[in-house]
């Protein structure tokens, strides 16, 4: 028997997801090891190999293909645990990272104190030099000054290096100069060059994605170097990839080569697991994913069964955080997830959140040391968790720790202990309600007509309350929910973007050089496809560009409808395809005011996928739960409660609220007056209101 291998490291738990030749799942999940990842996840395969009657390493030693995901590069970008990086930016332009687009999402804020800059101010320096935006040298570099500048971060022991010069994308003599230089003076240290990494024509933006990438390299490249040394070591010779921000998967000389994408690599699968999920309970169309896992709540979207892809992921806040400034799948993070911190504020009221409790020490459930309540604390004291089937039976979980955890934070409001950890779930619900509103309504979408698909350890807990206030009728909890991301990367293409600027009008559209862009473009991933070892008939190639009516300040991203512009029919498809995008997003659009087309890309996609979900009906059916249980549900009360197991429930078997379904990596509370039932593929489709005739 041969396998398929994904795994998903985030901040609190490591997701292993094994898939046979048969198309079979299975899951494993453990703790993550933040100071080894590979010892996580051989306890991750261990679980899933005994139950496969085998060993971890004579598994790995028959897997084809293993696929890595992490939150690792997205966790140092937000705590700034990177490389002591600096910055070179041309002469006169060095707070380009200090003013960001402003800082503040409302400017007349005055109570809240601008961001620091990504790299601080002292450890950017201007080099003697300008290209105009018609390419044309107008201030020859320094090249003097530049070599004084390298030899200073030498003698201070700088550990990378940000190139990002003004309208390198034009013209990247300088930078490249530069690069020679620093492969001189300072042999050994990772730098990035902007022109290659993010050529764009937004300042900031580039020099963002510059030095998150330059700060990312000695972190990252080590990491990713040391897994794929332990996956040797331990009997692993298939091919190793690793997925990315852009909802694909790259190789590992890739990645290292531009570890920004690992930024986001983990949640970017999830959306790609909801497209198919949703594709195979034969609903398609648009999806919001809502992934729950121990530090974050993560909100993605699909639109007709296509991933949404945007240069506006901010990590840390919009606006206030950082951007990373390269094209990734439209993810919205908050801090709300099983591990998030529930606490009392000066003012007396609860909150939730955005802290969390990790996986060192963890909740106080876990009995490893935590004492603050957190969500996972109030499902226990509400009864949601079974103690001794946590993780399959593999954990076991402290209730008496995490009652305690969550006396303290009643004691402070004057409630019961069961009213506190239903206050902690509720308001847990409202800020991943609004987390999803907030994503929907700018990209256009209803969530009324869009599938909701559901990830995540926690998923389960809250997401049929979610659904409900968000009036979702379609709603999916995956059967491997409780690894999403890791499931995703089955089903992920290696996928490939390049991107060019170049500034045109539609009333002077300017065809050639358009037409040679793209040529330059298709040239490059083709390139790619021969060095990864893809044949032309492996992979398709999409075309987009970036525009907006003129005047306006922000950009949308518009498919290309042709791959050459021969001539006025051309053009005006493309016209149509931006005037229907800005109809979509924005219930208008103007077809009399002309647009500006700032960049153009083409996007790689090859295949790797071997089956494909497929629709499967069965008929309804009942059956009995292993037992009961006393669970807290609010306005209700203690209600004894059944609690399924995987082995009572059957595909067409369905369960009306209140329930417990207890999978081994998830737990699903069917709240009163809710409804599931388990789909032909083995999903729970999610009732918010319970069908007639079914009470």
């Amino acid at each position: 028997m041969r396998f398929s291998v994904s795994a998903d490291t985030g901040g609190t738990f490591i997701d292993v997801v094994v898939r046979d030749e048969d198309d079979n799942h299975y899951v494993g999940k453990a703790l993550t090891t933040h100071q080894r990842v590979f010892d996580g996840m051989r306890e991750a395969l261990e679980g899933i190999a005994d139950g496969l009657g085998t060993t971890a390493r004579a598994l790995l030693a028959h897997t084809d293909l293993f696929i890595y995901g992490t939150t690792r590069a997205t966790n140092a970008i937000v705590t700034r645990r990177v490389a002591k990086t600096a910055l070179l930016t041309t002469e006169g332009f060095p707070d380009i990272l200090v003013l960001k687009e402003g800082g503040k999402r409302d400017v007349f804020d005055y109570t809240t104190e601008y961001p620091d800059p990504y790299i601080p101010r002292r450890r950017t320096f201007e080099v003697p030099e300008r290209v105009s935006s018609e390419a044309r040298i107008t201030k020859p570099l320094d090249e003097r000054a530049v070599r004084d500048i390298l030899h200073h971060l030498r003698q201070d022991n700088y550990e990378a290096v940000a190139v990002s010069l003004l309208w390198s994308i034009v013209e990247p003599a300088h930078e490249l100069r530069i690069a020679e230089l620093l492969e001189e003076i300072l042999p050994g240290v990772p730098y990035t060059l902007s022109h290659q990494i993010a050529p764009i024509v937004r300042e900031y933006r580039r020099a963002s994605a510059t030095a998150i990438d330059a700060s990312l390299k000695p972190l990252m490249q080590s990491h990713f170097r040391e897994l794929e040394s332990d996956l040797r070591a331990f009997g692993h010779t298939g091919q190793l990839l690793v997925s990315s921000s852009i909802g694909g998967v790259m190789t590992v000389e890739e990645m290292i080569a531009a570890p920004i994408n690992a930024a986001k690599s983990g949640p970017a699968m999830a959306p790609v697991a909801a497209v198919n999920f949703s594709n195979a309970e034969g609903f398609g169309g648009d999806t919001i994913v809502c992934d729950t896992g121990g530090t974050t709540f993560d909100v993605g979207l699909s639109h007709d069964s296509g991933l949404v892809h945007t240069r506006e992921t901010w990590l840390g806040g919009e606006w206030e955080g950082d951007l990373l400034g390269i094209s990734s799948v439209d993810i919205r993070s908050i801090g709300s997830g099983g591990g998030s911190i529930a606490w009392v504020d000066d003012g007396g009221l609860l909150r939730v959140g955005p802290q969390s409790a990790g996986s060192e020490p963890g909740p106080a459930c876990y009995g490893r040391g935590g004492t603050e309540a957190t969500l996972s604390d109030a499902a226990c004291v509400l009864g949601f968790f079974d103690p001794d089937y946590f993780l399959g039976g593999r954990m076991g979980l402290d209730t008496a720790a995490a009652r305690e955890a969550v006396a303290r934070v009643a004691e402070r409001l004057g409630r019961s202990v069961e009213e506190t950890a239903w206050g902690i779930l509720t308001l847990t619900t409202d800020h991943m309600v609004k987390a999803v509103y907030d994503m929907t309504i700018s990209q256009g979408l209803d969530p009324k007509e869009s599938t909701v698909v559901a990830g995540g350890g926690a998923a389960g807990l809250n997401i049929m309350q979610i659904a409900a206030e968000l009036g979702s009728s379609r709603v999916i909890l995956p059967k491997t929910a409780g690894a999403l991301s890791a499931a995703g990367m089955h089903f992920a293409d290696i996928v490939k973007e390049e991107s060019a600027p170049l500034i045109t009008r539609w009333s002077a559209f300017d065809a050639d050089g358009v037409n040679a862009a793209l040529t330059r473009l298709r040239d490059r991933l083709a390139t790619f496809a021969g060095r990864v070892g893809l044949a032309e008939d492996d992979y398709v190639i999409e075309y987009f560009t970036e525009a907006r009516y003129e005047a306006q300040v922000w950009d949308i991203v518009t498919p290309v409808p042709v791959s050459e512009f021969r001539g006025g029919e051309d053009i005006a498809q493309l016209r149509k395809a931006f005037d229907d995008e800005h109809e979509r997003l924005f219930a208008f659009c103007d077809d009399t005011a002309d647009l500006e087309f700032i960049s153009w890309k083409a996007r790689l996609t090859a295949d790797l996928r071997t089956s494909h979900p497929r629709v499967r009906s069965v008929a309804r059916t009942r059956g009995a739960p292993t037992k009961t249980r006393a669970c807290y549900f609010g306005p209700s009360g203690l209600t004894d409660t059944p609690v399924y197991l995987p082995q009572d429930l059957r595909p067409g078997q369905f369960v009306p609220g209140p329930a417990i379904v207890q999978e081994p990596t998830t737990t699903l509370v069917v709240h009163p007056g809710m409804a599931t039932e388990v789909s032909g593929s083995g999903n729970y489709i999610l009732h918010v209101t319970t069908p007639e005739g079914d009470e």
